[in-house]
């Protein structure tokens, strides 16, 4: 593949933001409930650190609604451009249900694109990869432990 990899491309199918060559996730396959959000702890391509400090999939929780969110909207401007809506029928109802069996089974792909949506936030891409340490937040690093602490108040 000559060239810097596509980010939306490499966001949609789960590869590592820092190479957008190594997979995110064990299994390929999302709906594969069991193994859904198994990871490795590093790239396999790069070696970047997935989990970057303890709690750190916490955040993917808004990440995910959003992306719900817009896909409903998404949803209700294709139904609405398509098939349009009426307080005469049961249009409405109809994009309700089908809109929510797709959410229910989108679920595990949604999960997975949060997870790497968020993880993308914190981590750029960098085509010299080969040639750098992987991103650390600064309790990793040798400098947050030599650090002096600021000198308490008195009380």
């Amino acid at each position: 593949m000559a060239g810097k990899p596509g980010f939306l491309w490499s966001l949609l199918l789960q590869k590592c933001p820092r190479c957008r060559k190594g997979n995110m996730f064990k299994d390929p396959n999302p709906w594969n409930l069991k193994s859904t959000l198994k990871m490795p702890t590093h790239c396999p391509e790069c070696g970047q650190l997935f989990e970057l400090e303890v709690g750190f999939w916490y955040g993917t929780a808004y990440i995910s609604y959003a992306v719900t969110v817009l896909f409903c909207i998404f949803s209700f401007l294709l139904w609405f451009l398509t098939i349009g809506f009426s307080l005469t029928d049961q249009r409405f109802y109809w994009w309700m249900g089908i809109n929510g069996i797709l959410l229910i089974a989108l679920q595990p792909w949604f999960m997975r694109l949060s997870r790497a949506l968020y993880l993308y936030f914190f981590v750029a891409y960098n085509a010299d990869y080969k040639n750098t340490p992987p991103k650390t937040f600064d309790y990793k690093s040798e400098d947050y432990f030599l650090r002096e602490e600021p000198p308490k108040p008195k009380a």
